[in-house]
Formats: C-alpha cells, structure tokens, sequence
C-alpha cells in the first residue's frame, strides 16, 4: 500500500532528469537505486525531503537531490518532500521555526515585520537569526525522524499485513 500511494504523487524519473537545475549532477542521476522505490530507500528520502524543507534557502530541490544522491536514496520522494514549504505554510513554519529557537536559547521572542529585501535579511540575522535558524534544525531534524520512523514501520505493516493475507487464503 505505502509504495502504491507513494508513487502516485511521486514525479516521473525523466522529468527529474531533465530539470534545468538537477542536470549538473550529470551521470549521477542515472543509478538505478536513486530512482528505486523499496524498504530502504522510501524512508530514508522521506528523512531526506523533511529535513531539508526545513532549510530557510532557495534551490531546495537541487539540495534534496544532492542529499539523496550523498545517502543513495529515492530523489523523487526527496525532491517532492520540499514543497511542504511553499509560499502558503512557509510563514507558519518558519514563524514557529523561530518560537521554538527564541524558547530553546531562552530568549524573549523579538516583534518584527518582514521585508523582502537583502537589507532586511541582513539586519535580522544577528538579532532573529539564530533563534531562527536552531529552531530550523531542531526541527527538520525531529520531522526528518518522525518521518523516517513512520514511512519505516508502515513499510513493515503492510508487508506483514500482505504476508497474513497471503499466508490465510
């Protein structure tokens, strides 16, 4: 079941390849286990993707790809994991991203206003910033946990369940 559903959201391994940004890795992509969707490699690119959604940077695609190639897991689950933050949920996420870091490093949370301009960018990384950024990797790295885990044992459920189902006709 899990690999059915997932390789019906999952995009297509020629359209990865062709991709304007993905093409510097070049002959990498065209390993077979990059692109195999099994046991090992689902959780580990669901570890992949979650995590690096939660990286405040453009081009998270190209970095999702890199990872997955570096752990030899499944780009396509990856790559489509990162747009979990997109233009609607990034503001939510990043805002928590950045409650939970003011809390960690036992900080007032700060008000401010964002502003899409480098000068702004600049300003806030010394006072945001690194609430900001430890909130970030606190938490792609408890999603990219949870998400490994829960990809993992559904994996296992559901090949016992098909393993009983067999074993009782």
């Amino acid at each position: 079941m899990p690999k059915k559903l997932i390789k019906r959201f999952m995009p297509k391994p020629e359209t990865l390849r062709e991709h304007k940004h993905l093409r510097m890795f070049g002959r990498l992509l065209h390993n077979p286990n990059l692109w195999a969707l099994n046991r090992k490699s689902a959780p580990g690119a669901f570890a992949v993707g979650l995590f690096v959604a939660w990286i405040p940077m453009p081009f998270q695609m190209v970095v999702a790809a890199a990872f997955a190639i570096l752990f030899n897991v499944n780009i396509p689950v990856s790559v489509a994991l990162v747009w979990i933050t997109n233009p609607l949920t990034m503001p939510v996420m990043f805002y928590g991203a950045y409650l939970l870091g003011a809390k960690i490093l036992g900080h007032a949370p700060q008000d401010f206003a964002f502003e899409a301009s480098w000068q702004w960018i600049e300003a806030s990384l010394a006072t945001i910033g690194p609430a900001f950024l430890l909130g970030c990797l606190v938490l792609g790295v408890i999603f990219s946990a949870v998400g490994y885990l829960l990809i993992n044992n559904l994996w296992k459920y559901s090949i016992m369940f098909k393993w009983q189902k067999r074993k009782n006709k």
